[in-house]
């Protein structure tokens, strides 16, 4: 069970969310704005953030901002939104955000980011910037701001953030779509790596069908029988 604040101004999403996260067995405190969020996390220890990013008073990608500055931001932050723009995703991850959910949620898309933020904690990220070009490439955000989002971080990162492995890098001095088929193979490498060669949990983690994974794969050149046989 974890300690869950969900942080909108929506009566119907904050009762909505609240519901589907009790009955997964989880504790769920709400809040209506940034003023209630600011007291909530002074006077709790949570789990994990669902944090609007319109709302009346502070937005939430300002109030992420504040946390991150106070040092208070030590938990998970999913930002949802309804109308999210390539500037507003690549701000957020940048200053922290774990992921994005898309508005309407659906119940697979809420439990998925949910149980993928919480395993956080398990498991250290990448360098900073190259978990935020991760786990942008996986979020739940519409595919044409996941990938812009995604190449502007890549075109930001230090070449030493480009891969898991210090002692490999990139040539970015090329077309921007051959670095991020790169990039892309390394994201997928690393999650092989980390699980083993198991496709299903690889599948589980990166938020795609089996199906388009191996095909993915294939497309990008990874050798997945070297891979199992290693195992």
């Amino acid at each position: 069970m974890a300690n869950i604040l969900v942080v909108d101004d929506e009566l119907g999403i904050r009762d909505l969310l609240s519901e589907i996260l009790n009955d997964e067995g989880h504790h769920v405190d709400l809040a209506e704005n940034a003023g209630q969020a600011r007291i909530a996390c002074r006077d709790n220890q949570y789990d994990l953030v669902l944090l609007d990013i319109w709302m009346p008073d502070t937005d939430g990608v300002s109030l992420l901002k504040e946390w991150s500055l106070n040092a208070q931001l030590t938990m998970p932050v999913i930002m949802m939104s309804g109308h999210a723009t390539i500037d507003t995703a690549v701000e957020a991850t940048r200053i922290g955000a774990f992921s994005f959910l898309e508005k309407p949620i659906t119940l697979q898309k809420l439990l998925k980011s949910v149980n993928q933020a919480l395993e956080k904690t398990q498991a250290a990220d990448p360098t900073p910037v190259a978990g935020a070009a991760l786990r942008l490439m996986a979020t739940e955000v519409s595919e044409e701001v996941a990938t812009a989002a995604t190449s502007h971080l890549i075109r930001a990162m230090p070449r030493e953030e480009l891969l898991p492995d210090p002692h490999q890098g990139f040539d970015l001095d090329r077309p921007l779509r051959e670095a991020r088929d790169d990039f892309e193979k390394a994201y997928f490498e690393f999650h092989l790596a980390r699980e083993g060669g198991s496709m299903t949990r690889v599948a589980e983690k990166t938020g795609l069908e089996r199906t388009h994974l191996y095909r993915k794969l294939r497309q990008l050149g990874v050798e997945l029988g070297k891979r199992r046989m290693n195992r």
